[in-house]
């Protein structure tokens, strides 16, 4: 890893005294005092792990001149000698500390995030596995003290889901959630199997950035907008009022429909909450595809019809293909806060080869 420069370090500390000096200000705009808070909370982590391996490189120095001063006692020249060596051990620690906050960040990692659970291959067996899926989510949204909103859901007669849509907000939850999408295959003994085989079924799950008004602007011309009755299971009639919206945007003929409210306009305006993620989402892969030279991440290529995870409920194991990761921790997992695991161990492997492509470049 590339030594991270005094002058860097001291340019890091100068930027946040700047910020706080100016948030200080007299007379400031309430608009400039949210963007300078923005500003200040993004380089306070990144100030507080430059002055950390500052602290550490001057004790290092303090601690090898004395080791090295014929004019010291022996006795405390031999404990320079052992203090120094625990902070050479402390420093590359550190050090790889700052350079990952270094990392160019994903513009989208602060935002909040729309699940998308489908239920894929494997019938009934699908449906109910999708509605584990979405659980574990909402349980692990709880856990991490994230605000979990159902803004859709099309439930199948076994239970479970055939598909279902959730907003996720709070601090950081697409960087935490950003590489669960792709296919998560479940093994187990379906409810309706007599015969105790092990059957194989799979999921679909997408997480997207949530696309704000001022992202994405939508054209009403480029939208045609029907109204029609909510039904539920079996076909059966929900409301007696025409409250169900269904939203095609024209231009690229993505669809959108809403009913899970009893009025028009709540449902209407969670279409476009949806309809405005997802066009924002293909904006993002557009560009992203533009990059030249982008590196294609293993643990975040977002290809949703990629098999990453598999759940074997059998011998209670989850494993994570990318990273080869398995766990004995189904239940802890499917619970929510087991999956916290395999999130951190995700985002460090994403950490790691971000890393290692800067010190190839």
């Amino acid at each position: 890893m590339k030594t991270i420069s005094l002058d860097r370090i001291v340019s890091i500390e100068a930027k946040k005294h700047e910020l706080a000096e100016a948030m200080a200000a007299p007379n400031l705009a309430p608009e400039d005092f949210v963007r300078l808070s923005k500003e200040y909370a993004q380089i306070e982590p990144v100030a507080a792990a430059a002055r950390e391996v500052r602290r550490l490189r001057a004790e290092l120095d303090v601690l090898n001149g004395l080791a090295h001063d014929a004019t010291a006692e022996p006795e405390l020249k031999e404990l320079a000698v052992h203090e120094a060596e625990e902070i050479r051990v402390k420093l590359p620690e550190a050090e790889r500390a700052l350079a990952v906050r270094l990392l160019p960040r994903d513009a989208a990692d602060d935002r909040a995030a729309m699940l998308e659970v489908r239920a894929g291959t494997g019938g009934d067996e699908a449906a109910l596995f999708a509605g584990d899926l979405l659980r574990m989510y909402q349980r692990f949204a709880e856990e991490q003290g994230w605000r979990f909103e159902l803004i859709s859901a099309s439930g199948a007669d076994v239970g479970g889901y055939k598909e279902a849509v959730a907003s996720i907000s709070g601090a950081g939850v697409f960087a935490k959630l950003k590489f669960e999408s792709g296919v998560h295959r479940v093994q187990r003994v379906p409810v309706t199997e007599s015969g105790g085989r092990i059957h194989t079924s799979a999921a679909t799950v997408a997480v997207l950035p949530e696309a704000e008004d001022v992202d994405v602007q939508i054209d009403d011309k480029d939208l045609r907008i029907d109204v029609y009755r909510s039904s539920g299971p079996g076909g059966q009639s929900v409301n007696t009022t025409d409250s169900a919206v269904r939203i095609t945007h024209l231009p690229t003929g993505l669809v959108v429909i809403q009913q899970d409210e009893k009025s028009q306009h709540k449902n209407k305006a969670k279409a476009l909450k949806v309809l405005r993620t997802r066009l924002f989402e293909m904006e993002r892969e557009r560009l992203a595809s533009e990059r030249a030279g982008a590196r294609k991440s293993m643990v975040g290529s977002g290809d949703r019809s990629e098999r990453i995870r598999t759940y074997n409920f059998p011998q209670g194991r989850v494993t994570d293909h990318r990273i080869n990761l398995t766990l004995h921790k189904l239940d802890a997992i499917l619970e929510g806060p087991g999956l916290r695991e395999l999130v951190d161990a995700l985002v460090s492997e994403d950490e790691a080869e971000r890393l290692s492509s800067l010190e190839e470049a």
